[in-house]
């Protein structure tokens, strides 16, 4: 599963490393992304890079993924997050029983959770690879 915010980045702006990270997670995974991350992601893009919303709109409908429901309800005694605006993803990702979670937020890195693992790009660049 993708955080909104490393969504952003591979939609607005795009570079090799993430690119070649997309491209990895497409042939050797299965991406999943939850009601509340595509919601999440609309939001901020209309928000913040209005010129963008159609582009993004068109690469989500190329993309590849596993869409889960976000549950309206969410049990926040599975885990610790300063921020409660992230427990709906982490709890999508838990629900999910998604490997990983790929955020570049730090209120996820502090979660002491075991499925999924938490990782950065760079952390997941890096384990599954080499770069």
């Amino acid at each position: 599963m993708l955080d909104t915010n490393v969504l952003i980045s591979v939609i607005i702006f795009p570079n090799p490393r993430m690119n070649s990270m997309m491209e990895y997670i497409f042939s050797q995974h299965e991406l999943v992304l939850s009601t509340f991350i595509l919601e999440e992601l609309k939001f901020v893009i209309a928000e913040k890079f209005p010129t963008k919303t159609s582009s993004s709109e068109i690469l989500l409908e190329k993309m590849n993924f596993e869409l889960v429901e976000t549950p309206e309800k969410i049990d926040l005694s599975l885990f610790n997050i300063r921020d409660k605006m992230d427990a709906p993803i982490l709890y999508s990702a838990v629900q999910a029983s998604a490997d990983i979670l790929i955020t570049g937020d730090k209120d996820f890195t502090d979660v002491e959770y075991s499925h999924p693992k938490i990782m950065t790009p760079t952390a997941f660049l890096a384990k599954y690879m080499g770069k």
